[in-house]
């Protein structure tokens, strides 16, 4: 697909635009289409960050250096810590409190257009980074919002329409850190036992350059793969450790690569927290799947291992998650029939190491893993708005590509079934819509169904992980329609996190999951779509308004 002329693109998307307000009158988005220029007087910051995003150069390997767009941050006001920086080509981590008031002034100085999502963040929707504010060369768009998550993890990264995943690709990421008082009471590992794993698969050339293709088959149907494992921006990387307990802050910053985590000696993983906000307690798991933009909080204890000793982080075998284009199962008594994703030199759901932790210390004291973590507010499908009208994120393929709904992206236009009345709590369940069914797009009360049809629907399937803006969620249930699919759904099974609050979610093939979500305090167009980045770009995105 080639991307548009981007004068083409913004006369179509201010088209589209007006359109959108002419059909709804009543709302307030012709005010919500203008991009934030401006500071806002009244609003008073407690942080203010100047944020570029422009050309730069980083050592990443022995000999020349790599060319990549890569975040800058100046602090202007607001505590030092606000601002800590990462290695190699990822974005300074930005350290924030619940309850600060944050002014963010982004510069673009790229020579293409940008703009910044702030992903997981409950924010308003001018400040949510959607595509139809992008940012042309030279131009500063200003972010002012209220840190409402709490502790946890998100992060922030380029989104700018067709052109997401070659920038965020190629650096254009970063940490979001949050603390409240309720995780400060509980006494976690901080500090320098407060470890951030970024982990990334890219592709090289001989030269050291970052080498992608977004448009090609491969990459349409399964995602970018790389064949190169990065950590913090780092290759082969040996992390020193001490005898005690840290706290290891996992994220997937992978364009569409999938990790099944897990410790090299069959150590136990323990999850302290899942996506924007720490778990309940402590949950133990063989293995936890981190799909693309998911982020996993683990406690890691080191006390009793030798100093000198290492232990591996890596990435376990699996199947099932990749189109299977006619060949499902495996083949010669273990080679996947999944040729889509083999394509890079590094196979999806090949095993591999992602990092090597070495003890360089002995300490002779060390925290204690809490037995509770935080209170949280569970819902259930009682707390629904919708009880009865359960809202549908349909995944289908036509016409090789991924759609959601039936439909691709279309920059300001909704469908009425994604039509949400704000402060309410909706229930939506996301499924593989077969090929072979019927009924129409958009009926909300049974024409859409998770389909046990199989066929040429479910052969071309594969895992995609799905991501809504604005607030999270919370998962009420996970179960297979397609019993076809639980040969590849036996090796992955055990690795999900249900709990907690989530705001990316990885549907399996023949699976069904449904969701409990808030749309409070903002209206406006928020987005929803796969974070399968080449995905995304390739249409696999929708808008819900809140209004």
């Amino acid at each position: 697909m080639k991307r548009f002329d981007h004068a083409r693109r913004q006369f179509l998307q201010a088209a589209t635009f007006g359109s959108l307000v002419s059909l709804w009158p009543s709302l307030l988005l012709a005010g919500e289409s203008q991009k934030s220029t401006t500071i806002t007087s009244t609003f008073k910051p407690d942080v203010e960050i100047e944020l570029f995003a422009r050309n730069d150069k980083v050592s990443m390997m022995s000999g020349a250096a790599t060319d990549v767009y890569r975040y800058h941050g100046r602090l202007l006001q607001g505590p030092s810590t606000t601002l800590s920086t990462m290695p190699s080509y990822l974005g300074p981590t930005l350290n924030l409190v619940q309850g600060q008031k944050v002014r963010i002034h982004f510069h673009n100085q790229l020579a293409e257009p940008c703009i910044t999502h702030w992903h997981g963040m409950h924010v308003p929707q001018r400040m949510d980074g959607h595509p139809m504010y992008e940012v042309a060369e030279g131009g500063t768009y200003i972010y002012e919002f209220e840190v409402k998550n709490p502790a946890g993890t998100n992060w922030y990264h380029a989104h700018t329409h067709e052109l997401t995943a070659k920038q965020v690709y190629r650096g254009l990421a970063g940490l979001i850190v949050i603390s409240d008082e309720q995780e400060q009471q509980l006494q976690l590992p901080s500090g320098e036992y407060d470890l951030p794993i970024v982990i990334q698969d890219r592709r090289f050339t001989e030269s050291n350059q970052l080498y992608y293709r977004q448009h090609g088959m491969h990459e349409r149907m399964a995602g970018f793969l790389g064949d190169t494992i990065l950590v913090n921006g780092q290759i082969n990387p040996i992390i020193p450790v001490k005898t005690r307990a840290y706290r290891l802050r996992v994220f997937n910053g992978s364009n569409s690569r999938i990790y099944k985590l897990a410790w090299e000696d069959g150590t136990p993983l323990i999850a302290i927290g899942t996506d924007g906000a720490l778990l309940e307690k402590p949950e133990s798991y063989p293995y936890i799947m981190l799909a693309p933009a998911e982020r996993v909080e683990l406690w890691v204890d080191f006390s009793g291992r030798e100093v000198g000793s290492e232990l591996v982080l890596q990435s376990l075998a699996f199947h099932g998650v990749a189109p299977s284009m006619g060949m499902r199962g495996r083949m010669g008594g273990g080679m996947e029939g999944e040729a889509m994703g083999m394509m890079s030199g590094l196979a999806q759901g090949e095993q591999f190491p992602i990092a090597k932790f070495r003890i360089i210390e002995k300490m002779s004291e060390s925290p204690q893993l809490p037995q509770t973590l935080i209170k949280m507010n569970r819902l259930t499908a009682r707390d629904a708005s919708n009880p009865d009208r359960t809202i549908p994120i349909a995944i289908s393929m036509a016409h090789m590509s991924w759609k959601l709904n039936g439909r691709s992206f279309e920059m300001g236009n909704v469908m009425d079934i994604e039509k949400i009345p704000v402060n309410t709590i909706q229930k939506i369940r996301i499924f593989h819509e077969s090929h072979q069914m019927h009924g129409g797009r958009g009926d909300m009360g049974g024409g859409m169904r998770g389909g046990r049809g199989g066929g040429m629907g479910m052969m071309m399937s594969m895992a995609h992980p799905i991501h809504l803006h604005g607030q999270q969620f919370q998962i009420l249930s996970r179960q297979l329609t397609d019993q076809q699919a639980t040969g590849g759904y036996d090796t992955v099974k055990q690795g999900f996190i249900n709990s907690g609050w989530k705001d990316t979610v990885l549907v399996m093939p023949g699976e069904e999951v449904t969701i409990i979500k808030p749309f409070e305090d903002y209206t406006g167009l928020y987005l929803y779509h796969c974070h399968n980045l080449e995905h995304e770009d390739l249409g696999m995105m929708r808008n819900f308004l809140v209004s």
